[in-house]
């Protein structure tokens, strides 16, 4: 039993109350999306500026915990499409996405900016988010919001679900690095991708609703003419496609994701009352007072 504590004792050391401190910060980056409308690629010319807050235990060396505030804006274009087809498709979106996240942090080398004694360290994160979208199309030089529309029939045609919830979850997932430059200040940089369980990002996910039967719907005439001009975008740029009802529009075998990719500058907090203080134990030696052993 006395062996198998030391060697208990031994294996866990390292990662027990090492750098036990909170962390505080911020970051600032970019945000793009992979979905119906990108073709399940990410398009550089569809990045968009992102940012947010973060608060981090460093429970040891190696783990850490994160509950994270991140906002960024995401759009899809069909015209990046090389794919005739598609790009007479003619759809387009942007979205805002805000997200909080708690993800759980393994920091591979181990990181312990207190004394600087391991100032790197690259981490692997994953953890789970709620995530808020909405998405917008651009239509007679105003964007108009799609998801009150129904572009896809949704709480107006018979057989069609009701309008998707822009509400949702993700489990978001990626790597990073960080750096001490004090024992107080990091500096970092992270790259996340969020699996989603959505395939509205885009607004695009299932099949066409005919001009016909949108127009026989018990919708208020202004908003039929909506419906018909943003689910059925060609004509606009090419040859205009009169679609049927059941046609495709996009694939809902495939959820939406999108990806943030931050740089991080936070503040470590090494003596909040919370996880003891160092100062005050700097100094002190076991045994009988004046001795030193």
């Amino acid at each position: 039993m006395r062996k198998l504590i030391l060697f208990l004792s031994v294996v866990t050391l390292p990662f027990l109350g090492i750098s036990q401190h909170l962390e505080v910060g911020l970051m600032g980056g970019i945000a793009n999306y992979i979905g119906d409308v990108s073709h399940q690629n990410m398009y550089l010319p569809e990045t968009h500026p992102a940012f947010g807050l973060f608060f981090r235990y460093n429970a040891n060396r190696y783990l850490a915990a994160k509950i994270s505030v991140a906002h960024g804006n995401i759009s899809g274009s069909d015209t990046y499409s090389n794919d005739p087809d598609l790009e007479n498709r003619n759809l387009s979106f942007r979205s805002p996405v805000t997200e909080f996240g708690i993800t759980g942090e393994i920091n591979i080398l181990g990181y312990e900016p207190y004394g600087l004694k391991k100032i790197f360290s690259p981490y692997i994160f994953i953890g789970i988010s709620g995530f808020h979208f909405d998405p917008s199309a651009k239509y007679d030089n105003r964007w108009v919001k799609l998801q009150p529309l129904g572009t896809e029939g949704q709480g107006f045609i018979q057989g069609r679900d009701d309008k998707y919830n822009k509400l949702s979850f993700a489990i978001p997932f990626g790597l990073g690095g960080k750096f001490a430059i004090t024992d107080k200040i990091n500096v970092g940089v992270e790259f996340g991708l969020r699996k989603t369980f959505t395939d509205y990002l885009d607004d695009v996910s299932t099949s066409y609703i005919s001009e016909t039967d949108i127009m026989a719907s018990g919708l208020p005439d202004d908003k039929k003419e909506l419906v018909v001009a943003l689910s059925n975008r060609t004509g606009e740029n090419g040859q205009y496609v009169d679609f049927a009802t059941g046609d495709a529009r996009g694939n809902p075998d495939n959820d939406d994701w999108f990806f943030f990719g931050m740089v991080t500058v936070s503040f470590n907090f090494m003596d909040n009352g919370l996880v003891g203080s160092r100062n005050k134990n700097r100094g002190k030696k076991g045994g009988c007072k004046g001795m030193r052993f």
